[in-house]
């Protein structure tokens, strides 16, 4: 499964109340192919599909996507605060790699497999 710091639990409680328009409403998070890396990280605000994990923490909740659970096991949800770049972020031990935004990674044992030109056909 994934843990929450208790900064990422604390932003995401006050963005579910900013922006969800259901009580439910959590951070789905999924993994898709695509980014600079081959494998790209979607978070969107909003209710739990069919078969998803939901983790919580403080009353912050997050919704795991079921097929992408292999990336994401392990992970640690995080929230960094920066002058030019603040938001939340994902420490991925599933990864190989990472580009330098942090948004996109390399699957361990998918190395070399991903030609971002593939996207563009």
């Amino acid at each position: 499964m994934i843990t929450l710091t208790d900064n990422a639990a604390k932003e995401l409680k006050n963005l579910i109340l900013k922006k969800s328009e259901n009580e439910n409403s959590g951070l789905r998070l999924s993994v898709s192919k695509g980014g600079c890396a081959g494998m790209q990280y979607v978070m969107q605000v909003e209710a739990a599909q069919d078969g998803d994990q939901l983790v919580e923490k403080d009353g912050a909740r997050v919704y795991l996507s079921p097929d992408s659970l292999e990336y994401l096991k392990g992970c640690e949800v995080y929230y960094e605060y920066g002058l030019t770049d603040s938001g939340f972020k994902i420490r991925n031990p599933n990864a190989s790699r990472s580009c330098g935004c942090g948004t996109s990674f390399e699957a361990k044992g998918e190395e070399g497999t991903y030609d971002p030109a593939d996207d563009c056909k």
